[in-house]
């Protein structure tokens, strides 16, 4: 490479934000690329005058933008890195948030299973069992807001209006959810209720009006014949927690539209707003309760659990209620956090997590196109998730 020695140029300095050098002091440097200066340049963009470039040749202008692109990526990379990196934080600490919700909502989902079907083995019913973990939710609540450990939430007479019919279809899914439990093995349930996508289509299309892509429709035919398949091959099928599942699928449907068209709008916090809705079920619930079971059949119900079981069964019955409301407050609070999408997908792996684990604790029986059954039905909630998208 040819090389010369001559003055720097004073316009380059200038422009460059050097220190000057003396005047006439000579430098040795590549003819293409000027370097050795005595500070390193803070302006990786340098602008060059019209002489400098009349002295390159065409391979010294080649290797000039070689120059040129190299202070362009310098440029970009000045500042904007630190602020890729904070969004880069803020992300990951988003995921970490996610991942304990879901996390912390399987695990209390998963306990709350377990407990709720060892208390309806012992005492078989699902009324009261089904009182009792709304009352034991809306008790904590109160207790919360009392103590100011929970901020109350501001309502009004309109926001207890538009509450009401999303109580009531929760207390409907709650109550049968509950009776297919007492029916039927907690596996079983959940794989009926798998097929809830199927329900909320159906419901939207004719109620609602709305149209779904070809793919949602096409979604819903492994989640109906997976819960068929499995269905038909459950060696302890009965009737009544068959429709339980089925029944609590359309009412969780009905509950989750009337509580997006009643609570637009309305500023309440995830964990309040289940709050509010455990104590209008617990008051709705309450005289069918005492109606369709009454306390005689409890307390007798009740003498005989603890006479088998030991102190423990009031233990169980505690760790339901408790349980169940605080799955149900992380999965509201949740949904302050994710889009729909993704809780429809944690919805869909909490089931097999909860499938899974029953079918270990309980040793529940199954038969291998029984296990294939619920494995499509799950697989099509899955893919109904992403077609929705």
């Amino acid at each position: 490479m040819i090389s010369s020695i001559k003055p720097v140029s004073p316009s380059l300095t200038a422009i460059g934000g050097v220190r000057r050098s003396a005047p006439g002091k000579l430098r040795f440097s590549p003819l293409p690329i000027i370097r050795n200066f005595e500070k390193p340049n803070p302006f990786p963009l340098q602008v060059l005058s019209a002489q400098n470039f009349s002295n390159f040749s065409v391979s010294a202008a080649a290797q000039r933008r070689d120059v040129f692109k190299v202070g362009a990526y310098e440029a970009d990379r000045s500042q904007p890195i630190e602020i890729g990196i904070e969004i880069s934080d803020e992300q990951s600490r988003q995921k970490v948030k996610i991942g304990i919700y879901f996390a912390t909502w399987w695990a209390l989902n998963v306990v709350f299973n377990i407990y709720n079907k060892k208390v309806l083995n012992a005492f078989p019913y699902p009324w009261l069992t089904s009182t009792l973990s709304l009352a034991c939710g809306s008790l904590m609540m109160l207790v919360s807001w009392v103590t100011r450990v929970a901020e109350a939430p501001k309502t009004d007479l309109d926001f207890w209006k538009t509450l009401f019919p999303v109580a009531v279809a929760h207390t409907i899914g709650h109550v049968a959810a509950t009776v297919s439990m007492s029916k039927v093995a907690v596996s079983f349930t959940h794989i009926i209720k798998s097929g809830e996508p199927a329900f909320s289509v159906l419901v939207s299309r004719l109620f609602l009006g709305d149209t779904f892509p070809l793919p949602v429709y096409l979604s819903l035919l492994p989640i109906i014949g997976g819960c068929a398949l499995a269905a038909v091959t459950e060696l302890n099928f009965n009737m009544i927690g068959f429709m339980g599942a089925m029944i609590s699928n359309l009412a969780f449907v009905f509950r989750n539209i009337f509580s997006k068209k009643g609570m637009k709008g309305k500023s309440v916090s995830g964990m309040n707003y289940y709050a509010c809705l455990s104590m209008m079920s617990l008051l709705i619930v309450t005289p069918f309760a005492i109606a369709v079971e009454g306390p005689q059949v409890w307390a007798a119900g009740w003498q005989n659990a603890v006479s088998e079981i030991g102190p423990n069964f009031v233990w169980w019955v505690v760790a339901q209620s408790v349980f169940y409301h605080l799955y149900n407050q992380v999965s509201y609070m949740s949904l302050d956090q994710i889009s729909p999408l993704t809780f429809s997908v944690g919805n869909t792996m909490k089931r097999i997590s909860v499938i899974v684990a029953s079918i270990i604790i309980f040793h529940t029986p199954i038969r291998p196109v029984n296990a294939l059954g619920a494995a499509i039905a799950i697989l099509g909630t899955f893919i109904y998730s992403q077609a929705k998208q």
